[in-house]
């Protein structure tokens, strides 16, 4: 008696889907909507960005109509004596500078479970100099700033992220402070 009553708990409802078709069609035209994206991406193709974490200019993203969805890469440039904006994201970063020289600072983040999960920053950040053909690798999780320590040039670096925390929808862009040149 007990299988007629599970039986009828699952055959309830009216909706109905086409999930199953819909990707069967995708799979198929997956192949001719790749073949329209970009694979050599052109600088004017590269679109500028005004925002929290300053003056960017957008290599490759997800949101562009280019081949690759799975990293993210744009160029910041950092003005005389500035700084980027201080974030936090589940991604590691890997910046490579451009040009300049200056300094990251990094906190180390924990986590505190108890009936939900709460980020605990660390109260003094690690400083790192860096300068023109360094790469900085920042782990994942970390609060993290870029200061061009130049007070006559600008610095340039160019930021890479994996995109798969995204794509699994846990990346938590978190900016904890805006660049002081970001206009809103």
């Amino acid at each position: 008696m007990t299988d007629l009553k599970e039986g009828r708990r699952w055959r309830q409802g009216e909706k109905t889907a086409e999930y199953y078709e819909k990707q069967i069609i995708k799979t198929k035209t997956k192949p001719e909507k790749r073949a329209g994206l970009m694979k050599v991406i052109r600088p004017e193709d590269m679109p500028w960005e005004e925002c929290r974490h300053g003056k960017l200019k957008h290599m490759v993203n997800d949101e562009m109509e280019a081949v690759s969805q799975t990293m993210s890469a744009y160029i910041q440039e950092i003005p005389p004596g500035s700084k980027t904006g201080k974030h936090r994201h589940m991604a590691e970063e890997m910046v490579f500078v451009l040009e300049g020289k200056g300094y990251d600072l990094h906190w180390d983040v924990d986590i505190k479970l108890t009936d939900r999960y709460e980020w605990v920053i660390a109260d003094e950040p690690r400083k790192f100099e860096w300068e023109a053909g360094d790469l900085i690798a920042i782990p994942v999780n970390t609060v993290h700033q870029h200061f061009n320590a130049d007070p006559d040039r600008p610095a340039r670096i160019i930021s890479a992220v994996n995109n798969v925390y995204k794509m699994l929808d846990c990346d938590d862009l978190e900016q904890l402070e805006d660049s002081p040149d970001y206009r809103g």
